[in-house]
């Protein structure tokens, strides 16, 4: 008999998980909301689908799952999305399944406790607090130098982010907040730290047996919060293979996933390096494929394909234990941004290089592969002119994920 796999999809994605799931002989289920059943799911690596409300809540999600259980036995939950963990680690808990639990997922999804626990491993962080008490923010103000940032501590990416370059710009912001009167608003769950001005990397890992299998480290062109705030076109290229900051970003992964005690999945971790000292700081780690394609650049650059590795170890068993494709050391890069229409037509991009064209509603985005990083980078040059001239759309800036 099959075993059973449900997935947990908020969003759309992860249709490499689901086509290697089923490829390993697993009986696949997704859990979605009403709204994303129309989207181009791998309908042929699915055996059954169920939706929620579009404004489902963790419990409708539980729920949801558990009804499934009562007409067939579920081995394994998985979330595919960064707000879908928590929630099929609560279904995991709820059903009494294997898998990592809630309290400590919550170490990928909350950035205080993200940091309090780097910082009590030697991975070097930014300075930062919690809003919690006034007279321990003033005093974090008056030691630490502008500018700060007050930073959500359950968001995804640059969203929520506020930029204060005064103290007064700090409290205001957060009496904004209090003033609300809602809880996901409340002070308390931000936190404050010292803005770096620097590069970002990420590295994204595939983790069997609490060790590092494979892993693709990049470098974004703009940031993410500049892309987030000020719009503009997103980059993210491979790394020279050789670089000693590279061995250096290696290096600071592993120790951070092993602080973490991170035993098997996937894993994105961000990194910013001072400008102004070359250090390095963890930016924020989480248990999940990260987005913007990164899988796809990878797999293009070094052979691994994230999604389908995190199916792989899902599935895997003592009969079929997991194994790891032969990598590659090329490179690849993306570009990605807002279009100005609904289907931006890119057929006048032809470069050799193209390997993969983004396929999204109001989206236009190119994958480039080479075997010299040079020539990634002077497309990446090439084509952030293009699309900014051919397409670019800036939205305004949203202050949570899902505005």
């Amino acid at each position: 008999m099959a075993k059973h796999l449900v997935c947990i999809a908020s969003e759309f994605k992860g249709n490499e998980f689901l086509e290697e799931a089923q490829n390993a002989g697993w009986e696949v289920t997704l859990v979605t909301r009403k709204r994303l059943l129309d989207s181009p799911w791998a309908w042929t690596a699915i055996n059954d689908a169920k939706t929620v409300e579009d404004d489902a809540q963790p419990v409708d999600y539980v729920r949801a799952v558990t009804n499934i259980a009562g007409s067939k036995p579920i081995d394994r939950v998985v979330g595919l999305d960064e707000f879908d963990v928590i929630t099929a680690a609560l279904t995991r808990e709820h059903l009494q399944l294997p898998g990592m639990t809630s309290s400590y997922l919550r170490r990928f999804r909350d950035k205080l406790t993200m940091r309090n626990l780097a910082a009590k491993a030697g991975i070097p962080c930014p300075e930062f607090t919690g809003a919690f008490n006034a007279e321990q923010i003033t005093r974090f103000l008056n030691n630490v130098p502008a500018p700060w940032v007050v930073k959500p501590r359950h968001e995804v990416s640059a969203f929520g982010i506020r930029k204060c370059e005064t103290v007064d710009e700090v409290w205001n912001v957060l009496n904004d907040l209090d003033n609300r009167h809602n809880w996901r608003d409340h002070p308390s769950q931000f936190l404050i730290e010292r803005f770096i001005e620097g590069r970002v990397f990420h590295v994204d890992s595939v983790v069997e047996k609490g060790k590092v299998l494979a892993c693709g480290v990049s470098q974004y062109g703009t940031t993410p919060f500049n892309v987030s705030h000020y719009g503009g076109v997103f980059t993210s290229s491979t790394m020279s293979y050789r670089s000693n900051e590279r061995k250096q970003l290696e290096t600071l992964n592993r120790a951070l996933l092993m602080a973490f005690e991170y035993e098997r999945g996937v894993s994105h971790a961000e990194f910013l390096q001072s400008a102004a000292t070359g250090e390095l700081y963890l930016l924020e780690v989480a248990c999940r494929v990260g987005g913007a394609y990164i899988a796809n650049v990878l797999e293009h650059a070094c052979n691994f394909n994230l999604w389908r590795e995190w199916a792989k170890l899902e599935t895997a068993s003592d009969e079929h234990p997991y194994q790891l494709p032969k990598l590659r050391k090329e490179f690849a890069g993306i570009t990605l941004a807002l279009a100005n229409v609904d289907e931006p037509d890119t057929s006048h991009y032809t470069d050799d290089e193209i390997v993969y064209k983004i396929k999204k509603a109001k989206h236009v985005g190119i994958i480039f592969q080479s075997s010299k990083q040079k020539r990634i980078d002077e497309l990446l040059d090439v084509y952030t002119e293009r699309i900014t001239s051919d397409f670019l759309a800036v939205a305004p800036v949203k202050e949570r994920y899902d505005d």
